[in-house]
């Protein structure tokens, strides 16, 4: 099906193609990074070729969109038709923008009713989809609203007396919302499922029926995900009409990232961190840790060595993970401590290292941690820190992934995860919704001297940043000394030096939360 209208589309002739609207469009500068076969594999469409208005082609443009990915080729002709898709592609290769396109298009302005929902597992996703939403519907006219837990429902009942076209937003609040009559959903012909593998565990299966009734029955229904278990099959025969299904997953990682592991001793950790910020070259990188106790610790430890660091976690209050996240997608901040909050579907094009201080349990999370680097087919590293007590967990997951994680060598090629140009990598839109004001306590605005910010230090409340300085495209310096990194870690890999080292550690986290 979607052959047949990529030629029909091939061979339509429409008027933006033969204008120069484009050229009063305000789009960002290219990018000139190289790009993997995960998004450069297409067959040739340009977005022009989608039956789609001019004044979304224009916000497509304008965010620097420039060809679709495969699987942007493969949805957004059948989803404009209505059909109900079941959507499989990798992490970072546009599967955001593949549905919100025919979402977007497919909306009456005219009409004041709620005409799409979009559902997603995290808070933190739910703002980035909704900034995608306004940012590509910036010329429609359109009123997207995002409404999640932790934030004021009476805020949102008071948006919702207002016109609202879509919205996005995690499954209990949009409960809530309906089955208090407060949005009305009776109309409501598209819905979507991001993340839709965790939106369908057994956490959200539930509040997901319950949903669905408030919906009418003849809805488009897409489901996007870099995994689909057997629930989801379950899910598809019991709620979608014969769904066109696409599975671009000829394999599970994404090409452009480079995957190493070290052994280290637990109490080894943190001097095994210390020495890699020394040695690698990053842009921004994300720390995952198995608890949210240990993440604060570890965040703690990283300030103390004097780097700048942000954490965020599911106990914060929702105001400061909202902050954190969006200072951290703006730049403010070179590295971020998280549990798995984060794992899902988060997209900071800066990212190019990835380090699991924690090593995962299952592949799943190994997919998606890994996934925050090397976004829509660029270039990123995952360096994951194992002890003893992982390596089965290290060979299953190298089984179950079909990859090989490498034992990390005494020096990393920086061609693998390094740009030429880092100032010309895209920088995020901010979120309109996310108040910059800022606590006083001390934190280093933008444009601060390395001085002021390493005087920051860690701080009491949702801040907690480790001021380094930010030396844009530069290896990172400890400013209290280098470390040198001269332990031997022995392993399934051997022998291992100049990434290791014999102090440092945190104490042990109690539990997993996300």
């Amino acid at each position: 099906m979607a052959e047949a209208l990529t030629s029909a589309l091939q061979n339509t002739k429409l008027s933006n193609t033969t204008s120069d609207w484009k050229a009063n469009l305000k789009a960002p500068a290219k990018d000139g990074r190289v790009q993997t076969e995960d998004v450069t594999a297409t067959k040739g469409l340009e977005f022009e070729d989608f039956v789609i208005s001019r004044e979304l082609m224009m916000g497509i443009y304008e965010a620097g969109f420039e060809k679709p990915s495969p699987i942007q080729e493969e949805t957004i002709p059948v989803a404009l038709t209505g059909r109900d898709i079941l959507a499989r592609a990798k992490n970072g290769t546009g599967k955001t923008a593949a549905f919100v396109i025919p979402t977007l298009e497919r909306i009456n302005v005219k009409s004041a009713k709620v005409q799409a929902l979009l559902i997603v597992p995290t808070r933190e996703l739910a703002l980035q989809t909704s900034q995608v939403c306004k940012t590509l519907g910036k010329h429609l006219g359109l009123n997207v609203m995002v409404s999640t837990g932790g934030t004021s429902l009476k805020d949102d009942i008071l948006r919702l007396n207002d016109v609202v076209h879509i919205i996005v937003g995690t499954p209990g609040r949009i409960l809530d919302l309906a089955s208090k009559g407060v949005a009305d959903l009776s109309e409501c012909p598209t819905f979507v499922m991001d993340e839709a593998d965790k939106l369908l565990s057994p956490e959200f299966t539930p509040v997901i029926e319950q949903l669905l009734s408030f919906l009418p029955k003849d809805r488009q229904a897409m489901l996007f995900s870099a995994t689909f278990p057997l629930i989801v099959k379950s899910f598809k025969d019991k709620h979608m009409k014969s769904p066109y299904e696409i599975n671009l997953m000829d394999e599970l990682t994404l090409r452009g990232i480079t995957q190493y592991y070290a052994f280290v001793e637990e109490k080894e950790k943190v001097h095994c961190l210390n020495t890699l910020f020394s040695k690698l070259q990053i842009n921004q990188s994300i720390i995952f840790c198995n608890s949210t106790n240990r993440v604060e610790l570890l965040a703690k430890k990283i300030t103390e060595l004097g780097y700048s660091c942000f954490y965020s976690h599911a106990r914060m209050l929702q105001n400061h993970r909202n902050r954190v996240f969006h200072d951290f997608r703006n730049g403010v901040c070179r590295n971020l401590v998280c549990s798995d909050l984060l794992t899902r579907g988060i997209d900071i094009q800066a990212v190019n290292v990835v380090i699991n201080f924690d090593f995962p349990k299952n592949a799943e999370t190994y997919l998606h941690r890994i996934g925050r680097s090397g976004r829509f087919g660029h270039l990123g590293l995952a360096i994951n820190l194992i002890n003893w007590d992982d390596r089965f967990n290290l060979y299953k997951i190298e089984q179950d992934l079909g990859t090989e994680i490498q034992p990390i060598p005494a020096s990393i090629d920086k061609k693998l995860y390094v740009y030429d140009s880092p100032e010309t990598i895209p920088r995020p839109i901010s979120n309109a919704n996310v108040s910059t004001s800022r606590p006083n306590n001390g934190g280093a605005q933008n444009g601060q001297s390395q001085e002021g910010q390493r005087r920051g230090g860690y701080r009491g409340n949702y801040q907690n940043y480790a001021r380094g300085g930010q030396s844009n495209g530069r290896p990172q310096q400890n400013h209290q000394g280098e470390a040198s990194g001269s332990g031997s870690g022995r392993g399934r890999g051997g022998p291992r030096g100049g990434y290791q080292g014999t102090r440092g550690g945190i104490d042990r986290g109690r539990g997993q939360q996300h």
